[in-house]
């Protein structure tokens, strides 16, 4: 039962989802309503009962890794993660979550190669790609990534996220006019972007 009438909005998934604040007692808003306020660790401990008594809820161990994301405990997000991939091998979610703490801990070429998977079924899933880029940065393959970025930013042309990647791959390969101009259309986008602002100035 819920006591008083008071929400909040919390960003799941990419959608604003209303979600009662106070007098919860259902598992899942509690969940939301302890995320919104940044208790992640207390956000997946309400999730407990409902894994013990369906130890196979694909939705409660995706949401737990990403709870064990938020809060920085990465391995055992990464034991959630792919605990949802036995239960459902085809999901994109799982995967896709997965790279997330991979990311983290730096494992570059773990964030890859299921990026890869996701490709395969996904050839231009925007995170994918993205946490690819992530990978290649930290491997410092500078020109995979410039190829790799100038063909994303082909398909997603407003995305700012993609530009930056491309620009930083050439100045690392001293592709200065390139970066710059990478770089003006990152300002386009968003305009006063550090990282552009900064570059910009400079050369």
């Amino acid at each position: 039962m819920l006591t008083k009438n008071l929400f909040i909005l919390v960003l799941v998934s990419g959608f604003l989802v209303p979600v009662y604040a106070s007098g919860a007692t259902d598992p899942w808003i509690e969940s939301y309503r302890l995320e919104a306020l940044a208790q992640y660790d207390s956000a997946a401990k309400s999730l407990e009962q409902i894994i013990k008594e369906q130890p196979r809820n694909e939705f409660a161990i995706l949401r737990r890794g990403w709870l064990g994301y938020l809060r920085g405990a990465h391995n055992e997000a990464i034991r959630d993660y792919q605990r949802a991939l036995d239960i459902n091998p085809l999901s994109l979610d799982a995967r896709l979550g997965l790279m997330l703490p991979l990311i983290a801990q730096q494992r570059w070429r773990e964030v890859a190669a299921h990026a890869s998977q996701v490709l395969e079924v996904s050839p231009w899933n925007y995170y994918a790609h993205v946490r690819l880029m992530i990978s290649e940065e930290g491997e410092k393959q500078w020109e995979v990534l410039a190829r790799h970025a100038d063909k994303v930013h082909q398909r997603y042309p407003s995305d700012v996220t993609v530009l930056v990647y491309l620009a930083r791959a050439n100045d690392w390969m001293k592709e200065h006019k390139k970066a710059r101009k990478a770089y003006a259309q990152v300002l386009e986008r968003v305009p006063g972007h550090i990282e552009a602002t900064q570059y910009l100035s400079r050369y």
